[in-house]
């Protein structure tokens, strides 16, 4: 029975476990004001994100294993005691129910209620990030830890480097990067290491009349991460420097490095082995803030970003890794910048949001076969400079990013590739934009920093 679902998110979800007094469900007839109703794609897989849903009622967390003490005022209330071996709540008391939970985020369970998850996927709280930061990158080692690599904090470029581990879902600091760097790019290579490629940093200056100003540099620069030693170590330096660029490891064990900021063509090759760049063919256009993404034949598909007019792009193109050398593949069927590439298990790419004249709910499928892209089912809401996931069972999860109509956003949802649609999934505790998201060997999603429209954050939730 499929219910609906509100989550109190100010410090979502106690440990089913605590004391005998179970959960409290309150009774809402019918209302999905501040919450997502689930569908069946929706309620069959892990995950999910979103913006910040209404509260059900108040809840004060309760002491000594106690549990929350619902507001009973807060609609009618239904008591549902928790089963000791961890059993859902009956049918009949889930139907039409809200959720409300209030506790520290450091008793939660991923296990706590098991059947939330079951519904429609729900994010909870993990460990924070040593140093608050957006624009970071985020690598899924070998270890199954997590690499997060520079980033900025406010205006300040950063450094820092940390690892998360999800068996302790903790983070804990590494051995820092050779420079900082945000906007830069990290690639897993073959032998374990991950190749930090350019970026940008900050520099002060002092303006005309004595204030003090603030000015971006690109960086030439690259640098490899040995998880082994947990170091970072200079390697050769790329042919021009670049920042809003990408990185694609290819199937040879190289890595593609394509763009540059202002919307320059230029491309070039990262071979581990001697740990030099070399340039390679020139892309047809000019570009920044696109994506690119290797298909099953081996080609790279680089898809809409700026031009040098900062001017959002339609046009795409495919890189011959044999040939060294980029061609034109069929226009995107609207201009994307902020958008996001996601390679799906049937061939196509799934192509979401972005911006060109006002922010896209937009949706398209390039078929690798036919060269050409086609219109798919558009999301719930418009978004840019968002998170794409593709989750075990072949989904996507979409999460966070921002729009015009409220900045930051917390709302996420779940695209179906064998229906074509979106369905809104349930809603990350924190709105985030310019966050990164990694899925883990479990299943699970770690969603990690970004801002919500006003600080940079150090938090992280999973979406299960």
């Amino acid at each position: 029975m499929v219910a609906k679902l509100r989550i109190v998110l100010s410090s979502l979800l106690v440990a089913c476990s605590c004391g005998g007094s179970g959960l409290r469900f309150a009774h809402d007839a019918g209302s999905t004001d501040g919450g997502a109703t689930s569908s069946p794609s929706a309620a069959a897989g892990v995950g999910g994100s979103g913006g910040v849903g209404g509260s059900a009622g108040t809840a004060d967390a309760g002491g000594g294993g106690g549990g929350p003490d619902v507001d009973a005022a807060a609609d009618q209330s239904l008591n549902v005691p928790a089963a000791p071996d961890g059993a859902p709540p009956a049918d009949d008391a889930r139907e039409n129910a809200t959720l409300a939970w209030d506790g520290p985020r450091d008793v939660l369970s991923a296990d706590a209620f098991p059947d939330a998850r079951a519904l429609q996927g729900v994010f909870i709280p993990t460990g924070s990030m040593t140093v608050a930061a957006d624009s970071i990158t985020a690598t899924l080692l070998g270890s199954g830890k997590v690499l997060i690599a520079g980033g900025k904090g406010g205006s300040k470029s950063l450094a820092s480097a940390e690892l998360y581990d999800p068996v302790a879902g903790t983070f804990t600091a590494t051995g820092g990067m050779t420079a900082e760097r945000t906007e830069h790019t990290a690639t897993l290579l073959p032998n374990g290491m991950v190749l930090i490629a350019g970026g940008t940093f900050y520099v002060d200056f002092v303006l005309p009349g004595g204030d003090l100003g603030v000015r971006d540099v690109s960086h030439v620069s690259a640098e490899l991460y040995d998880p082994v030693a947990g170091t970072f170590t200079a390697t050769g330096n790329m042919t021009v420097s670049r920042t809003e660029h990408t990185a694609t490891l290819l199937g040879n064990g190289t890595v593609l490095i394509a763009g540059r900021y202002a919307g320059y063509g230029s491309a070039e090759l990262y071979d581990p082995v001697t740990g030099t760049f070399t340039a390679t063919g020139s892309m047809r256009m000019g570009r920044c803030k696109h994506t690119a993404t290797q298909l099953a034949n081996g080609m790279v598909l680089i898809a809409g970003g700026q031009d040098v007019n900062v001017k959002s792009l339609a046009s795409a193109e495919l890189y011959d890794p044999v040939a060294g050398i980029f061609a034109a593949t069929g226009s995107m069927t609207v201009s994307r910048t902020g958008h996001t590439a996601t390679p799906l298990p049937n061939g196509m790419v799934l192509i979401a949001g972005g911006y060109d004249s006002d922010w896209l709910a937009s949706a398209e499928l390039y078929d690798p076969v036919a060269g050409a892209f086609v219109a798919t089912g558009s999301m719930t809401m418009a978004r840019g400079d968002h998170t794409a996931t593709l989750l075990g069972d072949g989904r996507v999860l979409i999460a966070g990013g921002s729009n015009s109509n409220g900045g930051a956003l917390a709302n996420a949802e779940l695209y179906e590739p064998a229906a074509g649609i979106f369905t809104a999934t349930g809603d990350m505790p924190t709105a985030r934009e310019g966050h990164v998201a990694t899925l883990l060997p479990s299943g699970a999603v770690l969603i990690v920093g970004g801002s919500d429209g006003h600080a940079t954050l150090a938090s992280a939730e999973l979406y299960e």
